[in-house]
């Protein structure tokens, strides 16, 4: 006998985490929290190393187990936090059984595998998320309903050098970030036409620290610097968009619209400098809230591999132009 909708949206979600590193551990958490308190059942963590799975999931009450695949008939969502090589493989087979992913940015290591996953998650029925997190950042949050034409970005993403995500070079784990929030701002379809970029390895065999300089076929232009060998964080972004200038800092969770306030009685004395406020809310914990609403809601996920793929386009693009930049020096 069919399950009533009433018993549909009281059964709870079954959840866990695949990779429980750096990141996936806070994925745990917050799992655990929403298990204490809503319809989600935390049913365990996994993660290849077992004293760290073991110790993830004494610390959340919940099971762990170190093998992805014995998982598949335990659970309806899950999130997977693991190397992005890692990511199609696990990421199919999960959805190819209706489990509904959430996959930590980048979706995939190329364009191919990114498509293997849409494909998964359209014949099976079942959603499929990224993890662009800064789009949760309470600054963005605060920002993003103001944003109207953006015409040019100048933008700085520095971190010290990290112990994680070696896998991938810093166009891939830092520069991605901006790379999807610059797209989600000057709209989805619109198109790079012109890129210019360089990047160079300095502590690992990866590039380390990249420029790149982004035309868009609107008018658009961004100047994106990232690195994962400074000596401190920066996580700054500032925009021009018609009658505006726009400051935001995801590390301090800051934003700022300065504007000129068409009704003074002299333009210098109508400057007017708005600084937004901002929700005391972690980015992750409404990242996975509002994965889990998608699927009680039977509604598409807000941030969709389509999204995901995209950014990973244009982050492939930067880096051929990274590797055709370093050929022509013979470097």
């Amino acid at each position: 006998m069919e399950e009533s909708i009433q018993d549909q949206n009281e059964k709870k979600i079954r959840t866990a985490v695949i990779g429980v590193g750096s990141l996936g551990r806070h994925h745990a958490r917050n799992y655990a929290q929403f298990s204490r308190v809503g319809d989600v059942e935390f049913i365990g963590v996994c993660d290849v190393d077992e004293e760290t799975a073991k110790e993830i999931g004494a610390a959340n009450s919940c099971g762990y187990f170190t093998n992805w695949r014995d998982l598949i008939d335990k659970t309806d969502a899950v999130s997977i936090v693991t190397p992005t090589e890692t990511h199609c493989e696990i990421a199919c087979e999960f959805l190819a059984n209706g489990v509904d992913v959430l996959v930590e940015k980048p979706i995939a290591r190329t364009l191919e595998e990114a498509d293997r996953m849409i494909a998964a998650a359209e014949k099976s029925g079942a959603k499929i998320m990224v993890g662009h997190l800064e789009r949760y950042n309470p600054a963005m949050v605060a920002l993003h309903p103001h944003v109207t034409k953006p015409l040019y970005f100048e933008i700085h993403r520095v971190s010290p050098f990290p112990n994680r995500s070696l896998d991938v070079d810093v166009v891939l784990d830092v520069m991605i970030h901006d790379l999807d929030a610059i797209q989600w701002m000057v709209g989805e379809n619109v198109k790079a036409t012109s890129i210019q970029a360089v990047g160079i390895p300095i502590i690992s065999n990866k590039v380390d620290a990249a420029n790149a300089r982004i035309e868009f076929e609107n008018g658009a232009v961004a100047n994106i610097t990232a690195s994962r060998v400074g000596t401190e964080k920066i996580r700054k972004t500032r925009f021009y968009q018609t009658k505006s200038y726009v400051v935001l800092d995801y590390l301090t969770k800051f934003a700022s619209i300065t504007s000129l306030d068409p009704d003074a009685a002299h333009p210098l004395l109508g400057i007017d400098i708005n600084r937004l406020a901002i929700e005391d809310i972690e980015p992750l914990n409404a990242e996975l809230s509002s994965f889990l609403s998608a699927i009680r809601n039977g509604e598409k996920p807000p941030i969709t591999a389509q999204d995901g793929r995209r950014a990973l386009d244009l982050a492939l693009q930067v880096l051929e132009k990274i590797e055709a930049h370093r050929n022509s020096l013979d470097f």
